[in-house]
């Protein structure tokens, strides 16, 4: 499983970036901090623009983070892909056939071990990683959890992109406009 090669998935806060990004080349888009009253309106944008949507589910604001909310998202809305730190929201997701985010914060020790442990209950599709400026962890989360990893939060730079493939993440998630442009694999890089 991957996103067609596309490399950099623009992490969506605000609308004027979502305007943005539905202009462009991209495929794959995540959406945080969404409220449930506009999930309807930006998945008809969405599927309008023939683009493909990872929701962020503990984000979404008036909508609980449970398996009931869940299965709405899924069957109703049906997203490419939910991002959670949640098993039974992960479980779900996979049950209906939509992609599955761990999302792990590297906290500690404990938080990395707790993290570890949901990943072999719930064998979600990747992990993503957060802060995403730490290298070793996106190698050693990578070999310890045989998942595939992306990985988020802190990065601002070309540099840090680049780093973070070097490590092995198969995508990163970013806010910032100016690294969207590492949209596709290398070849596109190259050119």
């Amino acid at each position: 499983m991957n996103f067609n090669n596309q490399r950099v998935l623009p992490a969506i806060k605000r609308m004027k970036d979502f305007e943005k990004v539905m202009d462009s080349s991209v495929e794959y888009i995540v959406m945080l901090d969404l409220h449930i009253a506009q999930l309807g309106a930006v998945m008809s944008h969405i599927r309008k623009a023939e683009k493909k949507v990872i929701l962020h589910a503990d984000m979404i604001q008036g909508l609980r983070n449970d398996k009931y909310s869940t299965e709405f998202l899924c069957q109703q809305i049906r997203p490419a892909g939910l991002i959670s730190t949640r098993g039974d929201v992960l479980r779900t997701a996979k049950k209906n056939k939509v992609m599955a985010i761990q999302r792990l914060f590297l906290l500690d020790t404990i938080a990395l071990e707790t993290s570890y442990k949901l990943v072999e209950q719930v064998e979600p599709d990747f992990i993503e990683i957060l802060p995403g400026v730490i290298p070793q962890y996106i190698k050693k989360i990578r070999q310890d959890t045989n998942t595939d990893v992306i990985t988020g939060g802190l990065i601002e730079t070309e540099e840090d992109v680049n780093r973070a493939f070097e490590a092995g993440a198969k995508a990163i998630t970013t806010t910032h406009e100016d690294l969207w442009i590492f949209n596709r694999g290398e070849e596109e890089q190259g050119s």
